[in-house]
């Protein structure tokens, strides 16, 4: 699994927005990987330094369409804190 892989995708809400002013970014990362692999994987990827890694497992809401009843896919969401002599990710810029 390379760290294209581990990491899916940003998570861009509020409150992840506001955790950014100090060092802190959000990503949907690979169910199985673990705190090491997500370190290697961002600083790989976006050229930083990590100083801390954050993970949580999340379960699946269920969702109901008339008498059909489904669930969400379970996710992974880590938490990552940059050192605070790195530079800021360029990809969450714009968004801010």
């Amino acid at each position: 699994m390379n760290s294209y892989d581990i990491i899916r995708k940003p998570v861009i809400t509020e409150k992840s927005m506001a955790a950014m002013a100090d060092k802190k970014y959000t990503f949907i990362v690979h169910m199985s990987a673990n705190k090491v692999e997500i370190k290697k994987a961002v600083e790989e990827v976006f050229g930083v330094k990590v100083d801390d890694v954050k993970t949580m497992r999340v379960e699946g809401k269920q969702k109901r369409v008339g008498v059909h009843i489904g669930k969400r896919a379970d996710f992974k969401k880590a938490i990552v804190t940059l050192a605070a002599d790195s530079k800021n990710i360029e990809f969450f810029e714009g968004m801010q």
